[in-house]
């Protein structure tokens, strides 16, 4: 039987492109095709599956994704997710779109559109564990498969906001499918960020001290800052939110639980640091060839 097209990702039609040929999308008995023919399915958990050719493997597994789940609902990032709908609600209309990149399990867009009554949400990320439940985390959020680092199968200049948070960065692309008056909202963790959890293991939890940096030269040719929040506290754990907590970051590909799970090993509270930066789109230079 074949899969309905869920309402959310109905949604979403006229800003999917697709990734084959940039063409426009339509429904067609459990999948999204377009007028040349490429197909691509829709699951039955809600999302669609647009990646072509190579997967990635930088995405969550099942165990990263329900991980992180169990995390995210103790509330414990909760003043995070508050910083971004605020940000985001600055520059979203009523009826406004907002696309979050590497959305994972869809925290963060399901917390934006809470704030926002009128818009609609799409999460790209190349994890299926975790999309399974982005794609359910808000009646007005759809959810595709998608490599941050090839171009959005989005179509150009629709979006109103721009989330990258925790996530991989395609500066070009996010400024291709951003509208001139929109806005990027990027969460990255300070250097203290979870200080308490470092040398509890191997590779768990590290800061690139040059990722700030590096995160300034990538944006700077296509935007431009309008302000920037420090989010920091320190926060309670119990030993399970701990492992739930370290299960869900790229630390868990090197590590398994009983790594961590020794006497003494996990803290009892952690602190939470990250900067949230908004940032407008910068004009196109006179003859500049768009990307």
């Amino acid at each position: 039987m074949p899969v309905s097209l869920c309402p959310a990702l109905e949604l979403f039609l006229d800003l999917l492109r697709c990734p084959r040929c940039r063409a426009r999308l339509h429904p067609d008995r459990g999948a999204l095709r377009c007028p040349a023919g490429h197909t691509f399915n829709i699951a039955r958990h809600g999302y669609v599956s647009l990646l072509t050719g190579a997967r990635a493997t930088s995405g969550d597994d099942a165990a990263m994704a329900r991980a992180r789940d169990r995390f995210l609902a103790t509330g414990k990032y909760g003043p995070i997710c508050q910083v971004v709908a605020r940000l985001a609600a600055d520059a979203v209309p009523e009826q406004g779109t907002v696309v979050d990149v590497g959305c994972g399990t869809g925290y963060y867009l399901a917390g934006v559109l809470d704030q926002l009554s009128g818009a609609r949400g799409l999460g790209l990320d190349t994890s299926v564990r975790a999309l399974r439940s982005a794609a359910r985390v808000h009646e007005r959020a759809a959810a595709a498969t998608w490599d941050v680092f090839r171009p959005f199968p989005l179509a150009d200049g629709m979006a109103d906001v721009v989330l990258d948070v925790f996530a991989p960065r395609n500066p070009s692309e996010f400024h291709r499918v951003l509208r001139p008056s929109g806005r990027l909202v990027v969460v990255r963790p300070t250097g203290r960020h979870l200080a308490e959890l470092r040398g509890r293991g191997p590779a768990v939890v590290t800061v690139d001290p040059a990722k700030e940096q590096r995160l300034h030269q990538a944006l700077a040719p296509f935007f431009e800052a309008t302000g920037t929040e420090r989010v920091e506290y320190v926060t309670s754990l119990t030993r399970l939110e701990a492992l739930d907590l370290v299960g869900m970051t790229p630390s868990a590909r090197h590590l398994s639980p009983a790594d961590l799970d020794g006497d003494g090993l996990l803290p009892d509270q952690v602190t939470v640091s990250v900067l949230a930066t908004a940032y407008r789109p910068r004009r196109p230079r006179a003859g500049a060839r768009a990307c």
